[in-house]
């Protein structure tokens, strides 16, 4: 691991110990403390409790309580409007399949039949984007759910109620702010660049290579966020759309500080402190909404500055100036539901997928008819959590799962003897509210620690039933085998390794943005295009960072590609930096530009090392560039080659030959 918590899967000393997919598996992710949503759902769960508790129907508190547990499990840190969006469907889709599973639940075979339905739907509505997935997944969550408060003796009517108003309440404590605090989360996030910018010179600054890679990359994650937030920013409040506008203005001046940055730290230059300091006040001045700093001057008594630091003096000085940026228009309704109807027949991916669930949700739903208890609704619930598509690895949530509620479980059931008064309920609640919205980012184990007592809690209030404990634990523990053996082990291609065609995709962004890159930008059309191609390959490398880690965990083929891919990944990183500072050095006219053949050796080179991922065949003996003003470039793309050719890699070619997507 290194210094700022990421993970470095190549990083196997912790594995001559216990394995190296364990050692991953049991990390937690590093992510701030936002301390807003750990209170909200501290007061947002337990409220409706105390209420219940304070006019004598507890039980119809735990069912409010219960929903608004989706408004904190889907929320996210984001723009308000966003956020609405996101819970909204969220919430909306909990309600209906709570209404669902409540009707259907008295009827054994239909209520069977309904599940099965909503898991398959749940599975290829996900592939509509990331709000239509968790909106799936509280589909089928509270589908399930209601099928077991069916017979808890509550009538049907008031049990629909009493969850309505709790997604009514969670939905209105959550964007409560967005009156008062509505641009708060765009300026954070473009503040956020600027915060990462000075990280970066910073450490650059010191020579702290490590500190600066880090830096970087987490530049590329604050750039993405600010992006998404801004192209999508719109408010009916009077004077919101112009302060957004100003922010995106702000943002895409930014690119040249980007780029010189970027060229900066590639190059090795130590940036000069004032730019560093400046930097940061731009942070405080965005973040306030206050005027932005005059930028520092070069030094007159050091005219010949790298081309690097000249262009970081000349970005600062152009940061301020106002042109009009317009943002992406929004497709229509239509078309975003015909899109996702495109993608469900481009490939087999998603149904794949949802066959795969669909499959051990029946097996679940029939291994019920033959559990005594009428409570085993669990097994389906642990099932369908576990296996939903585009969270990860399944073999890592399924262990995850299965510890996390057996520990889950054991507080709860603690909580649920031990407490002398129903009273004490409250503070539990808003206890283990406050640990699930801490472990929803961190690491899957904690969040079903934290979810298993806050649900048991909730249930056993709401249905007068106390001694769940035991059984739960039980079907968890059926629910994550039926997951493993029929979902992992005998499932085909479940362990077969897919990294591969997404490192292909990342070196094509990658030579589609050299294409612009290498040549002299001549007009603003040029440029513009430039930084489109930029963020499209920052983005798809991040993309494939966070699936590399998410496969780590894997003690398969899969986990060992993800290791023996990391060199690949970092390498192409450092190459879309020393692409950028050529970029730069051109910009700046410092550098003659390179020959045509010179830039189509850079994009052959990439072609055969994307070639050579998929197909697991190794490639050729390929001819990079040898000009003095690609030497970085060259530096680099060797390094990628011999990822896929080198010696260290003997041992892992059969994994690619046998899979490599």
């Amino acid at each position: 691991m290194r210094q700022d918590g990421h993970v470095d899967p190549s990083d196997d000393r912790a594995g001559r110990v216990i394995p190296r997919w364990l050692v991953h598996l049991l990390r937690t992710k590093p992510v701030p403390i936002h301390w807003s949503q750990l209170v909200r759902a501290a007061v947002v769960l337990s409220a409706p409790i105390a209420v219940g508790y304070l006019v004598d129907h507890i039980g119809y508190g735990a069912l409010v309580s219960a929903g608004a547990l989706p408004s904190i499990t889907a929320d996210v840190v984001g723009a308000y409007r966003s956020r609405a969006k996101r819970l909204s469907g969220a919430l909306g889709a909990g309600v209906f399949g709570f209404e669902l599973g409540v009707l259907t639940g008295a009827d054994a075979v239909l209520s069977a039949l309904v599940v099965i339905g909503i898991a398959a739907v749940s599975a290829l509505i996900s592939d509509a984007g990331s709000n239509a997935s968790i909106a799936g997944l509280q589909l089928f969550v509270f589908t399930v759910l209601g099928t077991g408060q069916s017979t808890a003796g509550v009538p049907a009517g008031i049990s629909l109620t009493c969850f309505a108003v709790g997604a009514a309440w969670g939905l209105f404590a959550a964007l409560v702010g967005w009156t008062t605090r509505a641009t708060v989360p765009e300026r954070s996030a473009v503040a956020q660049v600027y915060l990462e910018l000075a990280t970066m010179l910073s450490a650059a600054a010191a020579d702290d290579d490590e500190t600066a890679l880090d830096a970087r990359y987490r530049l590329t994650q604050a750039l993405n966020t600010a992006y998404d937030r801004l192209l999508s920013a719109r408010s009916w409040l009077p004077g919101r759309d112009d302060t957004y506008r100003k922010l995106l203005n702000r943002l895409v001046a930014s690119t040249p500080l980007v780029e010189a940055a970027v060229a900066a730290v590639n190059e090795g230059v130590r940036p000069p402190r004032e730019v560093i300091a400046h930097l940061t006040d731009l942070s405080t001045a965005v973040l306030s909404g206050a005027p932005l700093p005059t930028p520092p001057s070069p030094p007159d008594d050091r005219p010949e500055q790298p081309p690097a630091v000249a262009a970081l003096y000349a970005a600062l000085r152009d940061l301020d100036a106002e042109k009009e940026q317009l943002r992406r228009a929004r497709p229509a309704a239509w078309r975003r539901v015909w899109e996702w109807l495109l993608s469900l027949s481009s490939g087999p991916l998603t149904w794949l997928a949802a066959a795969r669930l669909t499959v051990c949700v029946a097996l679940a739903e029939l291994t019920r008819f033959y559990v005594s208890n009428d409570r085993s609704y669990w097994i389906t619930l642990t099932v369908g959590v576990v296996l939903k598509p585009d969270f990860g690895s399944v073999f890592g949530r399924a262990v995850l799962r299965g510890v996390g509620t057996v520990v889950g479980a054991g507080v709860g059931g603690a909580a649920l003897a031990l407490t002398p008064h129903a009273a004490l309920f409250i503070p539990l609640v808003a206890l283990f509210g406050v640990g699930l919205a801490f472990g929803k980012e961190r690491h899957y184990g904690l969040l079903s620690a934290f979810a298993t007592p806050l649900v048991l809690i909730q249930m056993a209030l709401s249905s007068g039933d106390y001694e769940a404990v035991p059984e739960r634990v039980v079907d968890t523990m059926v629910g994550c085998a039926l997951v493993l053996v029929f979902g992992y082990l005998l499932w085909p291609g479940s362990r077969r390794p897919v990294l591969g065609r997404r490192l292909a995709d990342v070196a094509e962004a990658i030579s589609s943005y050299s294409e612009y890159a290498l040549r002299p930008a001549k007009d603003a059309q040029r440029r513009n295009e430039r930084s489109r191609r930029r963020r499209k390959a920052y983005r798809e490398l991040s993309d494939v960072r966070t699936a590399s880690l998410q496969n780590v965990v894997e003690p398969s083929a899969a986990g060992r590609q993800a290791v023996a891919w990391w060199p690949g990944i970092v390498a192409l990183e450092q190459l879309v930096d020393a692409i950028t500072a050529v970029a730069v050095s051109l910009d700046r006219n410092v550098l003659e530009p390179p020959e045509e053949s010179e830039v189509r050796k850079v994009r052959a080179a990439l072609a055969e090392f994307s070639l050579a991922v998929r197909t697991g065949i190794e490639p050729p003996p390929v001819d990079l560039p040898q000009g003095d003003q690609l030497a970085g470039v060259r530096s680099q793309l060797a390094m990628a080659l011999n990822v896929i050719t080198g010696p260290d890699l003997h041992t892992f070619r059969h994994v690619r030959l046998s899979g490599s997507g």
